[in-house]
């Protein structure tokens, strides 16, 4: 029970900020299993959520062998070392939001290719300049977006993803989502479909800016 209501209580609250919102696409969650237990896990998927999201190959490993029988939707979410690119691929995620740069697309694509396999990604942007968050500058995503659509055909590129500025300032964090949006709608007619933005202590401000995909952990398990 405790699970359906939490779920049920972030389901209304996606429902209100999409009221406030001038975007009127449909939300995708994402719960962000990365700190807890397979038994959580199953109490969420039981209440009706079948996507979930990990930010550690190995983590996302052993959940997705561990919960093997279940119909999960697995995400990887989090920054992906190319010593572990090989691992990601064998566990072939519904897709990976943290593609953060050209190289590493390159990467990704080179070993898909020799395994004659695709998988679908999302360009990462550094949408608030911070010196903590990986992803490409603001100014040069659209040119990466199109360089990595053209030299990587074993990619689906997706979209964009994005972390908001990390601050208390609402106004930062909203012009961080803004600006990813801005560049979301710049890649639509290249085949985009997603924007995904927004975790637990922001997400009704991104669906208010257009995220289409919302990353969320503690408002979920807590």
């Amino acid at each position: 029970m405790f699970y359906h209501e939490k779920l049920q209580s972030v389901l209304l609250r996606i429902e209100n900020a999409k009221q406030n919102s001038a975007f009127k696409e449909n939300t995708k969650l994402v719960a962000v299993s990365k700190t807890v237990t397979y038994a959580e896990v199953l109490g969420l998927y039981k209440a009706g959520c079948t996507a979930f999201g990990e930010n550690r190959v190995q983590s996302l490993s052993e959940k997705c062998e561990k919960l093997s029988a279940l119909s999960i939707e697995w995400h990887f979410i989090g920054r992906l070392q190319t010593n572990k690119i090989n691992q990601l691929i064998a566990l072939r995620p519904a897709l990976i939001h943290s593609c953060d740069s050209f190289e590493l697309a390159f990467e990704i694509n080179k070993r898909l290719k020799v395994k004659n396999q695709t998988l679908s990604v999302l360009l990462q942007i550094n949408s608030a300049k911070e010196d903590t968050k990986a992803g490409v500058q603001p100014e040069n995503a659209v040119q990466i977006y199109e360089k990595i659509l053209n030299s990587c055909q074993n990619l689906n590129l997706k979209g964009v993803m994005s972390i908001g500025a990390h601050t208390d300032n609402i106004g930062a964090i909203q012009k961080s989502f803004e600006t990813t949006r801005e560049i979301y709608e710049r890649v639509l007619p290249l085949g985009a479909k997603y924007c995904s933005m927004g975790m637990s202590g922001d997400f009704e401000l991104a669906i208010k800016c257009g995220a289409n995909i919302i990353r969320l952990g503690s408002v979920l398990f807590k």
